[in-house]
């Protein structure tokens, strides 16, 4: 893969809001990772092409774009934080169609599914750690997540 084609899907990355992005041509295989910093680590390029050569290829230094992120709900409850173990999709229920594993005021126990987090195509099921209610769900269906950010506050 160029690096013309490389810096059209920074370009493409940045400027879109997503997070991520993973093109596959042929044997190179490319992966552009948006943390949302303000630093130029936000943006992470690694190209793979054929086992016999390997090559980091970096951005170009620019000005840092502004990055479209949902606001991360500020916990105003106290009580246990339930926290995200790993970066993917947050999900409340197990499809559209089916009710929530749990809504605020629920009372959970140890081991009770709280969500799903999709990462990398697999579905995880987030269970309690502490049984208690749920007092606050801090994230929105379909919204990507980081790891150790706070879903739900328990009490």
């Amino acid at each position: 893969m160029d690096l013309r084609k490389l810096k059209t899907l920074i370009d493409l990355v940045s400027e879109s809001g997503i997070s991520e992005l993973e093109v596959n041509e042929g044997e190179d295989r490319v992966r552009i990772v948006n943390s949302g910093a303000a630093a130029h680590a936000g943006q992470v390029v690694y190209a793979n092409p054929a086992p016999t050569q390997a090559a980091q290829v970096a951005p170009a230094p620019s000005a840092p774009a502004p990055v479209a992120v949902a606001a991360i709900e500020e916990p105003s409850e106290t009580g246990f934080v339930a926290r995200s173990p790993m970066v993917g999709t947050f999900y409340r229920a197990p499809n559209p169609e089916s009710p929530n594993f749990v809504n605020v005021g629920d009372t959970v126990k140890v081991g009770q599914t709280l969500c799903i987090i999709e990462a990398m195509k697999l579905l995880n099921e987030i269970e309690a750690e502490k049984d208690g209610v749920i007092k606050q769900i801090l994230c929105d269906n379909g919204q990507g997540v980081e790891f150790d950010q706070p879903l739900f506050i328990i009490a």
